[in-house]
């Protein structure tokens, strides 16, 4: 039996025990996770998604945060002020061991959700992550305090279009990246800003608008 899934943008072909590599992850070593977003199952019969095969999944394990080859990238403009710059940069990829195929029962398996890391919140993995029926008694007690509780507010996102450049097209790429607020920005190291411009093709956007100290500023409000 196999399965194509689809993650970091990218499509593979998967049977149960290969090992390969993909875009960053946010897990550990040793972590088992889920890859929800399969588009074909295959083997006795074959089964297409529409775009993806409900309630299938691709278990695997992590086996270890790598890095891919060096990549160098040499920019040089002869117009107005004559400049030159060589930036090299290695592919943040996660390797991992695929462990099992399931053509059903993935919404309820209760394993952590496959999910990019970068600008990925916490709660966004959490949120992403199945989980695992309680028993029908836990139910029945817990439905009291839940009519009581009243719900958490949201945070808010920021309008993003603030920011140097940035229209409602890049504002929707950002926000598909999962970025929404003015501190996750002002927060980024040189390696997510490598990330982001490799992921969502920036190509040197993010350090010639100024976005991490427009985003400082309009963080404070």
């Amino acid at each position: 039996m196999f399965a194509v899934l689809k993650t970091g943008g990218k499509q593979y072909k998967v049977q149960s025990g290969d090992t390969l590599r993909v875009e960053k992850l946010a897990a550990d070593a040793g972590e088992t996770i889920q890859f929800n977003d399969i588009l074909m199952l295959g083997g006795d019969k074959t089964v297409v998604g529409a775009p993806f095969v409900k309630d299938a999944g691709v278990q695997a394990e992590v086996v270890d945060q790598v890095k891919g080859e060096k990549v160098i990238n040499f920019v040089k403009r002869r117009r107005k002020h004559s400049s030159k710059r060589t930036k090299g940069h290695r592919q943040k990829l996660t390797l991992i061991k695929v462990t099992d195929i399931l053509a059903s029962g993935a919404e309820k398996s209760g394993v952590k959700a496959a999910m990019g890391a970068g600008s990925v919140s916490v709660k966004a993995v959490e949120a992403a992550t199945p989980k695992k029926a309680a028993p029908k008694k836990a139910e029945a007690k817990a439905e009291a305090p839940k009519a009581k509780a009243e719900p958490k507010a949201e945070t808010a996102a920021d309008d993003l279009k603030k920011l140097s450049g940035v229209g409602p097209a890049l504002e929707k790429k950002l926000i598909e990246g999962g970025v929404t607020t003015f501190a996750q920005i002002a927060a980024w190291t040189d390696a997510d800003v490598a990330d982001m411009d490799e992921k969502l093709s920036f190509k040197g956007r993010i350090e010639r608008e100024g976005w991490i100290e427009q985003a400082k500023e309009l963080a404070k409000g």
